[in-house]
């Protein structure tokens, strides 16, 4: 055991010895830092800082095959319920077979004729000498009466008619191709009626021609 005295002096200066070891501490490890490393066989210990050498490899892009599509899965057979019974035919093979004999085929389909069918057209529509209006166009528009219903709406115009001029000169079957409304349209269908024409010929006959006419329509200012 310690006296007393002892005892004091150790707590007064505990903080000073603690500082001065800590201190002698730094400096020992310090030295031995310092000192150089050697081997048992005398040769110094040299750490040395190796490059790493990074190698980059191309990779080589491969293409990929494209495989036909896998054939569809056929299909599973239905079986569908059939009251319908089917007659067994009996073949005679025992038949004979006569090369010269005349095969009988059975008679061909008969040909029905097509509904609507337009009947052949029994007129001419340019011969070698076409029908003449006799007295001329203006021997038909001097019969025109103009209708009062086209003159208080102040319609005027052409009105194109076309007929058939038969082998006696006649006008058949007056159609109106162009008009022009206001009631001109039956008044040019009234004068062609009343038309006389020489007929057309073909190879020196006369036959029945397609022809059409303008009757005009003009409003006197």
């Amino acid at each position: 055991m310690l006296p007393f005295y002892k005892k004091a002096n150790i707590k007064k200066y505990y903080t000073v010895l603690l500082e001065v070891g800590m201190i002698l501490s730094l400096l020992i490890f310090i030295a031995l830092m310092r000192v150089p490393l050697k081997s048992g066989e005398g040769e110094d210990l040299e750490f040395t800082a190796q490059d790493e050498i990074v190698k980059m490899e191309e990779i080589e892009q491969t293409e990929q095959e494209k495989r036909p599509p896998p054939p569809p899965r056929p299909q599973v057979p239905v079986a569908v319920p059939n009251n319908e019974i089917i007659e067994e035919e009996v073949l005679n093979i025992d038949a004979e077979f006569n090369i010269d004999e005349e095969l009988k085929l059975p008679p061909p389909p008969e040909q029905e004729a097509e509904k609507g069918q337009e009947e052949e057209e029994d007129f001419f529509v340019v011969v070698e000498q076409m029908p003449e209006l006799i007295g001329g166009i203006q021997s038909l528009q001097q019969m025109i009466d103009y209708p009062d219903k086209a003159k208080k709406a102040g319609i005027q115009g052409k009105v194109i008619i076309q007929f058939i001029v038969n082998e006696k000169g006649e006008v058949e079957d007056p159609q109106v191709i162009r008009g022009i409304g206001g009631g001109c349209d039956e008044e040019a269908l009234r004068v062609v009626k009343q038309a006389h024409f020489k007929p057309g010929k073909q190879r020196g006959r006369p036959v029945r021609v397609q022809y059409s006419l303008p009757i005009y329509f003009k409003l006197k200012t």
